[in-house]
């Protein structure tokens, strides 16, 4: 029987788990590929930590170089991370002839588009179906399931460590800090989760996410970026009251001539499946026009999630070896000659409803002068919530609007923010209804 035989850079958490699948299932996976797929080299500079998996002798190294140039490794699978070192052995794995998968999407999102090309130009495939999603098959859907739609949105959850806290915030009451820590607990979450939370690790996917739906250059720079860390649990009560549940969002709209990318907080409806989305895990709803809706739904982290995803790339992979198939898939879903340059429509300019939360003195007049400041900058109010006093000092008023623009929405805060009635900073948060 053929083999194929694969090279694994890095054995931390999910590369551990890739080898685990490719040793421990090896007779499965070859009754469905036709050959063995088999674990040459594994190289990590840490010798010292206990895998738990039982490497043949000289099989873990710790000179990825040799991998890298090894002739009769046929896929080279990086798991190190980073947009350091990672995008070299990439490189040098391509130029030596070599299919690559990876689960970096730090580096594809700001480099997706050097690698795929230098791919392409070298004839072989660059698969990264982990980088998105973690079990979740987003990157095969875009790229082979949906071929034939036209792709008006994806709109998303992609960041479990975020849910994760908001889930907790949300059924338990806890403070941010509070749900992190149990979140850092439970290993949801880095010991420096700032990629996490403030919204830069969503940024990423969603980068990766719009070249493949709308055959755009990935573009990471131009995408709105807010995390939750200003999320509180009253906001989250008051959204509640409401009807909606408080999200991290990567939002993904085709506009014509640009495309909407946005990730920030979000108050979703009840009776949309993405609220019900909790804990650590992720989900997307893709909108095609022959499709209609459909919804993605899975861990998107976690050692054997994502190794599972970096096993169905090398298995596809391996497959085309065999046939003589390679690069029978674009590596950004659109042929090369395809993707435009498609700007990404900037934040002033979107349009959408909002929750507005003002601490404002309770006296006469107040909700007037707060609304008639909205009036002016053609904000229409849908819903207000104004507690009563509990003790002195300014109380909070909640307002649902309609659709509005979001240049005039900073206006209309910004104006707000310097009367004497308002304390301290408005809060804002986007509202994605159904009817969106």
């Amino acid at each position: 029987m053929k083999k194929i035989n694969i090279g694994l850079l890095g054995c931390g958490t999910v590369g551990a788990g890739v080898a685990k699948i490719l040793i421990e299932s090896g007779e499965l996976i070859c009754s469905r590929v036709g050959a063995a797929l088999n674990l040459k080299h594994v190289a990590d500079v840490d010798m010292e930590t206990d895998r738990g998996i039982p490497f043949d002798d000289g099989v873990f190294i710790t000179d990825a170089q040799k991998v890298l140039d090894d002739p009769d490794i046929d896929i080279v699978i990086e798991m190190i991370g980073g947009e350091g070192i990672a995008k070299d052995f990439i490189l040098k794995a391509i130029d030596n002839g070599k299919q690559v998968v990876t689960a970096n999407k730090a580096l594809l999102a700001s480099q997706g588009d050097t690698l795929c090309k230098a791919a392409a130009e070298k004839g072989v495939d660059l698969a990264y179906e982990a980088s998105v999603g973690g079990c979740m098959p987003i990157v095969k859907s875009l790229k082979e399931s949906l071929v034939g739609n036209r792709i008006t949105s994806m709109i998303g959850i992609l960041n479990g460590t975020c849910n994760y806290i908001l889930s907790k915030i949300t059924d338990e009451g806890k403070p941010f800090e509070a749900a992190l820590s149990e979140a850092q607990a439970n290993g949801f979450a880095e010991a420096d989760p700032a990629l996490d939370v403030e919204g830069t690790d969503t940024a990423h996917k969603l980068a990766i996410l719009n070249a493949l739906a709308y055959g755009m250059e990935i573009n990471l720079k131009d995408i709105y970026v807010e995390g939750i860390s200003r999320v509180t649990p009253s906001d989250i009560a008051f959204a509640k009251e409401f009807g909606y549940r408080i999200k991290l969002l990567a939002i993904g709209k085709h506009r014509g001539d640009s495309v909407e990318a946005r990730v920030h907080p979000t108050m979703v409806p009840f009776g949309n499946l993405l609220s019900n989305v909790n804990s650590n895990l992720n989900a997307v709803m893709i909108s095609g026009d022959a499709v209609g809706d459909m919804l993605l739904y899975g861990y998107g982290a976690g050692m054997m999630p994502t190794a599972s995803a970096v096993i169905s790339d090398t298995v596809d992979i391996a497959r085309n070896l065999l046939t003589g198939a390679t690069g029978r898939t674009p590596l950004l879903s659109y042929q090369p000659r395809a993707i435009r340059k498609i700007p990404v429509m900037p934040v002033d300019e979107i349009s959408t409803h909002y929750y507005f939360r003002f601490s404002a003195a309770d006296r006469p007049g107040v909700l007037s002068k707060i609304s008639g400041i909205l009036g002016k900058y053609k904000i229409s109010i849908k819903s207000v919530h104004q507690k009563g006093r509990k003790s002195e000092g300014p109380v909070p008023i909640v307002m649902l609007t309609h659709h509005a623009k979001e240049s005039n929405v900073k206006k209309a805060l910004s104006e707000l923010a310097g009367l004497d009635i308002v304390e301290g900073r408005p809060v804002l948060i986007r509202i994605e209804d159904n009817d969106q």
